[in-house]
């Protein structure tokens, strides 16, 4: 295994960011973390090619530097789950403007594209959210991606759910892709009904417009 790298001899902020967010698969484990507590068969499964002894070493470094912890569920579950600390939860900025960055850098999508719903809504939707574009919005968005559900919301922090959602849109995550890539609208999508909409004008618009959403 290659010698991990380190900044130690230089004085600067991204250098110290590196030595702690830099080494391979630190930042994709943050970002299942940040989607929810994992065991670590789950980590396994969403981090396909990781060894579980790397996977190991990383998770031990990230729970010294305060990143993650461990926690036990309660019976029936009765099982132990890594979390993401408070101190964590605070690279969501970071992995934000990587995602944004790195969007423009995707590949095509292809015609058989597997991408796992929260993360397509994550990179296509939820990581451009405005909290001011937001102010004084108080709905509840679904957006059904490939048969599943994932629930976004103009409050920050998700609010109170509401019963019934003020938007549903459906459709795969291929589509997403291409509309946030910019070779189709979402208007668009669903005037060629490949976003199936349940919901007002007016929560579209926004939607649209609180995750810039083209």
């Amino acid at each position: 295994m290659p010698a991990i790298v380190r900044y130690d001899q230089q004085y600067c902020p991204i250098a110290r960011a590196l030595d702690v967010l830099g080494d391979r698969w630190t930042l994709l484990i943050m970002r299942e973390l940040l989607i929810g507590d994992q065991r670590f068969t789950d980590l396994r499964t969403h981090l396909p090619g990781i060894a579980p002894t790397l996977l190991t070493q990383r998770l031990r470094t990230m729970i010294d530097e305060g990143l993650v912890a461990t926690k036990q569920l309660p019976p029936p579950a009765a099982r132990s789950v890594y979390t993401a600390t408070e101190h964590g939860r605070s690279v969501i900025p970071v992995m934000r403007s990587l995602a944004l960055w790195g969007m423009a850098l995707l590949e095509e999508p292809s015609d058989d594209l597997q991408m796992r719903p929260q993360l397509c809504a994550n990179a296509t939707v939820a990581g451009y959210y405005d909290a001011a574009l937001a102010a004084d919005v108080d709905e509840r968005y679904v957006l059904r991606i490939d048969g599943e559900d994932v629930i976004l919301s103009s409050v920050k922090g998700g609010g109170v759910p509401h019963e019934v959602p003020d938007l549903v849109l459906e459709a795969s995550a291929r589509t997403w892709v291409e509309i946030r890539k910019g070779h189709i609208t979402l208007r668009e999508a669903i005037k060629q009904e490949r976003v199936r909409r349940t919901g007002g004008a007016t929560a579209l618009r926004n939607f649209q417009r609180i995750f810039s959403v083209p």
